[in-house]
């Protein structure tokens, strides 16, 4: 009966989509603004512009002075607050932050993370904080994550780069970074190297399951209740890739951690001691602040989870987008090589310490720039559990959800004056030197308030490694016609990948 209830809504839709359709396109006068239809509302505009729709939004809201009420079909509860105003962002994420928890609705589009840091609230979301950052800031953390990183960078990004640049072939930079960034976090947080970033390229099963599953979670956003379950009884669409993407992931994170565990519990005392496992340290540091385990291993799997699909994506995306930016402005670049020359004097086969890279100021202003542009997490969803009066003057209650677009904000001339989209890391530098402050609710490249990203630091400084190791050693060109744009995802991606050509710098010491 819910089968055939479902399939007449849909029918029913599709008909009135379409005719909407043929009614728009009669249309002379057309604005940025979607029009408000009868019963299928605003939708249409959406759907008209979903091969861009990350820059559709942008146009409507600075159409709209930063703040826009979208309405969804009437039988569908998808009404949407999408807003870029940052006292918004500030009241929700800041100062009224106890009213805007993830809440039911956010569990159950991101059901994939079970209990993990990013879908959980209250007590043990704050658990899962505190033992997160308490193992980021152990010794054995930064010295594991920072062996495991260089080695990557030599035994593997590189290699490959000087292969591809051997052969003058054209190559995907944004799946070289993904392949890359994906073996470091399952070697941290694992202890095992998947080895994905290799000369042939191999198939990863479980790689691709983690772009399948965040496909399917940026949908569920986006289409009616009716039709995902409709999706998911059926078996079909993105639904279906989410279930499988599931089953795979799960295969592979639960044997990782069981033989893990196996061989530590196997290791005399001694052994235990001198290795330092993340899996172990969650564990211990989660029992010494009282959560008592049903199921060690799913919550082990779940706090990992969340951690891999954190570090796996923001630090690929914002590696990719950078080396985009910086192949439409050369000068940039150059003032960046002048940079790791005039501070560093990197030699062949040197690593970096943290007090040289922290001495690489535009290069930071160069990556603030960068990620204003083209934030890692393109956008964050919230719903109020009271209803509240925003900043903006809207109103908001447990029925609306509120889209808070990080991408559009970037390009308000509102907020970044009137050269908002133009690439200035001297945007970023203070004129006394360093680091020139934005409050993150103006820049919430890694989100504000109480849920800043924990790891913040741990992945600017492996964009920073790796960025610089690259830049010092190659200069990276673009396949010219190559066309180069956001992906509908949660991350932010290239829906073509990024095609480049690699070319060694001949004055490498």
């Amino acid at each position: 009966m819910d089968f055939l209830k479902s399939l007449v809504i849909l029918s029913l839709f599709l008909i009135l989509m379409l005719l909407t359709i043929i009614i728009y396109k009669l249309q002379k006068n057309r604005t940025v603004t979607p029009t408000d239809w009868p019963i299928l509302r605003m939708i249409l505009g959406a759907v008209l512009h979903s091969n861009r729709f990350h820059d559709y939004v942008t146009e409507v809201l600075i159409d709209n002075g930063g703040s826009n009420m979208f309405k969804g079909p009437w039988f569908t509860n998808m009404d949407m607050l999408v807003t870029t105003n940052p006292l918004n962002i500030h009241h929700i994420l800041t100062k009224n932050f106890c009213n805007y928890p993830k809440g039911d609705n956010f569990r159950k589009i991101f059901d994939i993370l079970g209990d993990g840091i990013f879908s959980c609230d209250g007590e043990l979301w704050e658990i899962h904080r505190k033992v997160t950052m308490c193992v980021f800031k152990h010794a054995g953390f930064q010295c594991l994550l920072e062996t495991i990183l260089w080695n990557k960078v030599e035994k593997g990004l590189l290699p490959v780069l000087e292969s591809i640049s051997i052969q003058g072939k054209e190559m995907d930079l944004q799946e070289i970074f993904q392949r890359f960034t994906f073996d470091f976090i399952c070697k941290l947080l694992l202890d095992h190297d998947p080895k994905s970033l290799s000369i042939d390229f191999p198939c990863i099963p479980y790689l691709k399951a983690f772009s399948d599953a965040e496909e399917a979670i940026m949908y569920r956003h986006v289409k009616p209740s009716s039709f995902l379950k409709l999706q998911k009884l059926l078996r079909v669409g993105n639904e279906k890739k989410m279930s499988d993407a599931w089953r795979t992931l799960d295969q592979f994170i639960y044997t990782c951690i069981n033989q893990k565990l196996n061989e530590y519990n196997n290791m005399k005392c001694e052994q235990q001691e001198d290795k330092f496992l993340v899996l172990t340290a969650f564990m211990s540091k989660f029992k010494d602040h009282g959560v008592s385990f049903g199921d060690t291993t799913k919550f082990l799997r779940d706090t990992l989870l969340s951690l891999m699909v954190a570090g796996k994506d923001s630090t690929s995306s914002i590696l990719s987008w950078f080396f985009y930016i910086l192949a439409q402005n050369r000068t940039v670049e150059d003032k960046i090589l002048e940079e790791i020359h005039t501070h560093l004097d990197v030699k062949l086969g040197e690593r970096l310490k943290t007090k040289e890279i922290s001495e690489m100021v535009y290069l930071h202003g160069a990556l603030n720039e960068c990620l204003r542009l083209f934030p890692h997490l393109p956008f964050n969803h919230k719903t109020p559990l009271q209803p509240d009066i925003l900043p903006s003057g809207h109103r908001v209650d447990q029925t609306t959800k509120i889209i808070l677009s990080f991408y559009s904000m970037g390009k308000m001339k509102s907020i970044w004056d009137g050269d908002c989209m133009e690439f200035k890391p001297e945007r970023w530098l203070a004129k006394g030197g360093g680091i020139k402050h934005e409050p993150s609710y103006k820049f919430p490249a890694f989100n504000s308030g109480p849920r800043t990203c924990v790891g913040k630091d741990m992945s600017l400084s492996q964009v920073k490694i790796v960025a610089t190791m690259v830049i010092y050693h190659y200069h990276i060109e673009p396949v010219e016609a190559h066309l180069v744009l956001p992906a509908d995802a949660m991350v932010l991606q290239m829906k073509h990948g990024l095609k480049v050509r690699v070319t060694k710098r001949t004055t490498v010491n």
